[in-house]
């Protein structure tokens, strides 16, 4: 089957999921360039050849970078000053590939054949300990990235959306979990008094209305799913 559009320009970008060019991830760029809604020169992970290999995919001409989304640079990977990390994990929260190790108060590490060099782990750090070091000497663009870092990168990327969706099933199976059981402890309950009754009905009206919610927006998810699994 050929690949779409957006699946050529989808392989041709460095898969940093880094945001620069104006979307949340990769994917959606290219969704984007395909439809024509975004220029094929927001890339500066990419830069100046990451722009011709998309040109030549669309039949356009190559244009400049566009350096209001970043300039192409030489390639860093994020590294944490051990003496100043609180252990906030808000760095862990903000990285698209699973690129830093480490738990609530304790000092976290970076795995730098991981990290992309997205430096949206930088902002977050309310400490400041994270500084982007240049690690290609020189080389930039897709001079300072390969194919097989690209290809790993997205693979990343793919595992920690799957996890975090499946860690928020999970956490939501919980949750109506015990909203089932706390529905059946209530149901149990003696009512002697009318405005006791009242007050029981109410608290199970309100925990069925939650049951009821989860369930739908379980199968909201599952209907969402079911595309990319096909894809």
């Amino acid at each position: 089957m050929p690949l779409s559009l957006a699946d050529q320009l989808e392989n041709l970008l460095p898969q940093t999921q880094c945001t620069k060019c104006g979307y949340p991830a990769c994917r959606p760029y290219a969704e984007a360039m395909a439809d024509g809604s975004a220029s094929y020169n927001q890339c500066p992970p990419g830069g100046q050849e990451g722009v011709a290999r998309l040109a030549h995919v669309l039949g356009k001409p190559v244009i400049p970078l566009d350096i209001t989304h970043g300039h192409e640079r030489v390639r860093p990977v994020a590294v944490i000053d051990e003496a100043y990390c609180i252990g906030c994990t808000l760095c862990i929260q903000a990285c698209p590939v699973d690129a830093i190790l480490g738990a609530p108060k304790q000092m976290h590490a970076i795995l730098p054949d991981l990290c992309t060099g997205c430096d949206l782990c930088v902002a977050p750090c309310p400490v400041d300990c994270i500084s982007m070091v240049e690690v290609t000497h020189g080389k930039t663009g897709w001079d300072a990235w390969t194919q097989q870092q690209a290809d790993q990168a997205r693979r990343q990327f793919h595992f920690r959306q799957d996890r975090l969706k499946r860690e928020k099933q999970e956490n939501d199976d919980r949750l109506a979990a015990k909203a089932a059981a706390k529905l059946k402890t209530i149901s149990a309950e003696p009512a002697l008094a009318p405005e006791e009754v009242q007050a029981q009905e109410r608290k199970k009206a309100i925990i069925a209305a939650a049951i009821e919610r989860a369930r739908l927006k379980k199968l909201e998810n599952d209907n969402l799913a079911k595309p990319e699994e096909k894809k």
